[in-house]
């Protein structure tokens, strides 16, 4: 039988900051391209449960391709604690309103949940136009 070794980095991993645009893109296929990032599975010396992953910029949010049933039949759900405090909000109204957390939502639920993916959840910065407030910190686009 033979062990296999696992490879721990050693000190701090350094991050980068990269930008996305979502305009035109599936929310699926662009919240699992940005779990890869913010969790660094696309670097060789990925090691799970450590902060290695990089900082994700996305720029146009309100822009996604989204096919017109799943506008009407995607509903997104949260509840106050009361009895009878379900709110359901569809996914059009989300777009209408808020663009950023359909894009939110869709990456939380590809991350770990718990210390370590809300960790991550903060390295998620989401903007539904075109500008954004991280030039200072030079993102490199990412196609």
């Amino acid at each position: 039988m033979t062990v296999e070794k696992t490879y721990v980095i050693k000190g701090e991993p350094e991050s980068e900051w990269l930008l996305l645009d979502a305009s035109g893109q599936s929310i699926g296929r662009l919240a699992a391209q940005i779990a890869n990032y913010l969790l660094g599975k696309h670097k060789p010396n990925y090691t799970p449960g450590v902060k290695m992953g990089d900082f994700v910029v996305v720029i146009n949010c309100s822009q996604l391709a989204i096919s017109p049933k799943k506008m009407t039949t995607k509903f997104y759900y949260r509840h106050s604690g009361y009895p009878g405090g379900l709110t359901t909000t569809s996914l059009k109204e989300m777009m209408r309103t808020y663009p950023d957390r359909v894009i939110k939502s869709a990456v939380w639920g590809m991350l770990p949940h718990n210390s370590h993916g809300r960790e991550l959840m903060k390295r998620l910065k989401l903007f539904a136009g075109n500008e954004h407030l991280h030039d200072a910190q030079n993102p490199k686009r990412v196609n």
